[in-house]
């Protein structure tokens, strides 16, 4: 059996009542030589269950985005990953977009749309576009993508409860500036739509300056309203 050319890894934790609506849409890739590894943290729902047959692997692994993607990527048999959270979709040409990208480029992002009603959010998504585009750093939220070689020299994900996305690219900025498309993943906006769309853009920037000066992501998680992880 050949290898796939791109491995998508999504970490997932009690997903169950729309972990269908994330993973129906992948399966067409599939048949493509596209290899669906779905990592789930723990969940104690039937997020696995209904998992297990919409996906090539399912992974168990310690709670963490970090700690899920890292494990993912360790059983991905492809030389091309991409790491999709399970509230972002994915524009219909993504995969030929990500094999282009990666043939020029150690690693990319795409541009986002945040899927919501608050007229902000539109606002909301074009600063992190032009921010990511300016400063070369990319969010999870972006569907970061990254060739293989560089994401094992660079060590994977960094075990933060938090910014672990930030960490790995600021680490991969040092192997190249990302491919930047323009095409657009959709993400979810509840986040920003539950806790207020001003509220949630002051917290994230006071996070990534607290982050940049050297505080604890542990503590950051706590602010953010990640529960810690226990040992």
């Amino acid at each position: 059996m050949s290898a796939p050319t791109l491995s998508i890894i999504v970490p997932v934790l009690n997903e169950a009542a729309g972990i269908a609506s994330v993973l129906v849409p992948l399966q067409a890739l599939r048949a493509h030589n596209v290899e669906l590894i779905v990592v789930d943290g723990g969940s104690t729902d039937n997020t696995a269950a209904l998992a297990a047959p919409l996906s090539d692997h399912l992974v168990p692994a310690p709670r963490g985005r970090a700690s899920q993607m890292n494990a993912g990527a360790a059983v991905a048999r492809a030389d091309r990953l991409l790491f999709l959270h399970a509230d972002t979709r994915l524009p219909q040409d993504a995969i030929a977009a990500i094999r282009s990208a990666l043939d020029t480029h150690a690693w990319g992002r795409f541009d986002v749309h945040i899927d919501g009603q608050h007229p902000m959010l539109k606002v909301v998504a074009a600063m992190m576009n032009l921010r990511s585009r300016l400063t070369g750093i990319a969010t999870g939220d972006q569907a970061i993508f990254v060739r293989r070689t560089a994401f094992d020299q660079l060590g994977g994900f960094a075990d933060l409860p938090l910014m672990e996305d930030i960490a790995l690219s600021r680490r991969l900025k040092a192997l190249g500036r990302p491919a930047c498309l323009r095409q657009r993943v959709t993400t979810a906006g509840r986040r920003w739509e539950t806790h207020g769309v001003l509220r949630t853009i002051v917290l994230m920037w006071r996070l990534r300056a607290a982050y940049a000066l050297g505080a604890d992501p542990a503590d950051l998680a706590r602010r953010y309203g990640y529960a810690p992880r226990e040992s």
